[in-house]
């Protein structure tokens, strides 16, 4: 890999972020740059913790199969069955399967397709005030499905608020608590968890977007000021390779599941399939070119993608909106073609 014309690609587009390439034990390729924050100048570095967006979502259903693994949720199950959902339109055919594939038909709590911003959610319901799981319930619960359950794969937030509430009752504790102690500490992964945007944590990106005038706008508002189970867990690049780790070598999952989780599920459109939490990208002959778990949000973006014939693991996280994507791209000619 030539790292000098990395490099210079970073620089020429003034990447605010980390990048991690990585073949077994050999790393490849790795790289900070930009700003872990406008209001300061601090510089970003290796080890800084990142929001990871929507990747959140892998350490959910890692945990919701191992609830499944100790009997304690069946994933063919109603969501009712362990959610108190009277009253809402979620209806009781629909899965803790369902949920993790993308294919439970319900409205998200932001339809961007339709013109919804996240950031409008909290015009009336104070952001600071969405710190539990539960508390993201009322964005969608009265919600109209888009369709019957099974039918189509469309990606949604919602799913995997309602995954984590599940998990909560069948564990008994917070959803971050579980989360922690049983993905994160279980991974090794020592320096990733759920910060607070209002609080000093060290060694944390805060995320930041340009405006159209220069001008730059913190995230601080524009969602909850701590992750859930949809989205907002921080990590570095290391720990998410050693999350990956973890679940290829059986750490985090028995052997079923292990191979349950590395396998498609369902087709999403003729390049990609949904798995249980990871996205695959499909070759013309059907085989599996990479699998990954991307996530866009104010102030972040970012990948973990692992490409098989190559062999070869990439992380690349950003503490911008649209930060990490021609990283994404360049990464995916050289590597992937």
């Amino acid at each position: 890999m030539d790292t000098t014309a990395l490099n210079e690609f970073l620089d020429d587009i003034d990447f605010s972020g980390v990048v991690l390439v990585r073949r077994g034990d050999q790393t490849l390729f790795e790289a900070a740059s930009g700003l872990a924050t406008q209001r300061w100048g601090l510089p970003n570095a290796v080890d800084m913790r990142f929001d990871t967006s929507a990747i959140t979502k892998l350490f959910t259903s890692v945990a919701v199969l191992q609830q499944v693994v100790a009997g304690k949720l069946d994933l063919e199950a109603s969501i009712h069955d362990y959610v108190d959902l009277s009253g809402t339109t979620i209806g009781r055919d629909v899965t803790l399967l369902h949920l993790l594939t993308h294919t439970s038909g319900l409205a998200d709590d932001a339809d961007e397709a339709a013109g919804e911003d996240y950031a409008d959610l909290y015009i009336h319901t104070p952001n600071y005030s969405v710190v539990e799981t539960a508390d993201l319930l009322p964005f969608f619960a009265q919600k109209a499905p888009l369709e019957a359950p099974g039918i189509e794969s469309h990606y949604i937030n919602a799913g995997y608020v309602l995954a984590g509430l599940a998990l909560e009752k069948a564990t008994g504790l917070s959803y971050r608590a579980y989360i922690e102690r049983d993905v994160f500490a279980a991974a090794g992964m020592k320096s990733s968890g759920f910060f607070d945007r209002r609080d000093a944590t060290p060694n944390v990106a805060e995320g930041w977007d340009q405006a159209e005038d220069g001008s730059w706008e913190s995230n601080i508002y524009k969602a909850p000021p701590i992750g859930g189970p949809d989205t907002g867990a921080h990590a570095t690049a290391e720990d998410l390779l050693r999350f990956l780790t973890a679940l290829r070598t059986g750490v985090l999952l028995n052997p079923e599941f292990t191979s349950e989780f590395f396998t498609p599920q369902v087709e999403h459109d003729e390049e990609t399939f949904y798995g249980l939490g990871l996205e695959f990208d499909m070759n013309e002959d059907g085989s599996v070119r990479s699998y990954f778990k991307d996530g866009i949000s104010a102030g972040a973006s970012g990948i973990l993608r692992h490409y098989l014939a190559e062999g070869i693991d990439v992380v690349v996280l950003s503490n911008a909106e649209e930060g990490a994507w021609d990283v994404i791209r360049e990464l995916d000619e050289r590597l992937g073609g």
